[in-house]
């Protein structure tokens, strides 16, 4: 199964999903000026910082809004993204956080299990209802792809919905019944390492309640953001770790515009991500 062969990864190269977030801004004025196509200009950005990384990186994530944003040529570096990284071996999440009826979510699948935006796992938005989640357990059941439904995310706003208490009495928060749900879901999807094909995105900025979220759901690999530019360090994310292990870490501008930070950065900023990824590796193993 896909989670155990991800699990291994993570024992191998570390805890690091790098978040290749391209936009034009973050790619060196160099790299624009050699390829005049926005879609070659992000392809190859994305390809020479997955050479200089691969090694180092468990999983690489691409957020589909910085592709789309820039039209059909931004979807084909996209597409072209995932491709290349398949084709190393390598495990790429497509960050799309789709969530919608039944006949959409079909359509979803399709298109990011099986179409050109193929990618080995996907992340979801339950919160219209989990009829939104099923059309995507057909895929789940060939073992070879998984989720990341959101649970608790990393952004300030996550308190406006998913901290609302409920239940009777109103003594949880609305994530927990979320996660609960998910646990329960997941309990048919468990790989031999012992944790589920779905896994859940758990912000690494909101500590307080972190060892309880780490305990209450064991079988549940977590997707964590937050490191880097929205605040979290090693300290904070190891807390939704277990031994080392159970959990990914998402940072793409700390990594991806690292370059910026140094004189010659331009020229060698597949270098500085690499050295980016060195250090979050130390900062994450020292929490």
């Amino acid at each position: 199964m896909i989670i155990d062969r991800l699990y291994e990864e993570v024992e191998k190269k570390g805890n690091v999903c790098l978040g290749l977030d391209s936009h034009l801004d973050y790619i060196p004025n160099k790299l624009k000026e050699e390829y005049q196509d926005v879609d070659k200009i992000m392809f190859e950005f994305n390809r020479r910082i997955i050479d200089n990384t691969l090694d180092i990186v468990a999983v690489y994530k691409l957020q589909i809004a910085y592709y789309e944003a820039y039209g059909i040529k931004g979807l084909m570096a996209y597409k072209r993204t995932l491709e290349y990284i398949k084709s190393q071996g390598l495990f790429s999440i497509g960050d799309i956080k789709r969530g919608d009826i039944s006949s959409t979510a079909q359509m979803y699948g399709k298109a990011h299990f099986e179409g050109d935006f193929e990618a080995d796992f996907i992340t979801l938005n339950p919160y219209m209802g989990f009829d939104t989640i099923t059309p995507y357990l057909k895929y789940l059941d060939r073992g070879d792809k998984g989720l990341f439904v959101l649970l608790r995310t990393s952004n300030p706003g996550a308190k406006d919905i998913q901290y609302l208490k409920v239940g009777q009495p109103q003594s949880n928060y609305l994530y927990y019944h979320i996660g609960d749900r998910l646990k329960k879901l997941g309990e048919s999807y468990l790989g031999s390492c012992g944790y589920s094909l779905i896994g859940a995105v758990v912000g690494g900025t909101h500590t307080a309640e972190g060892e309880e979220i780490r305990n209450r759901y064991k079988n549940i690999y977590f997707l964590i953001p937050g490191y880097g530019h929205q605040g979290g360090r090693g300290k904070d994310v190891a807390i939704y770790l277990n031994k080392g292990n159970g959990g990914i870490v998402n940072s793409s501008r700390g990594i991806i515009t690292a370059y910026k930070n140094y004189e010659n950065g331009d020229e060698n900023f597949e270098r500085y991500a690499r050295l980016a990824v060195l250090d979050m590796r130390e900062d994450i193993l020292n929490g």
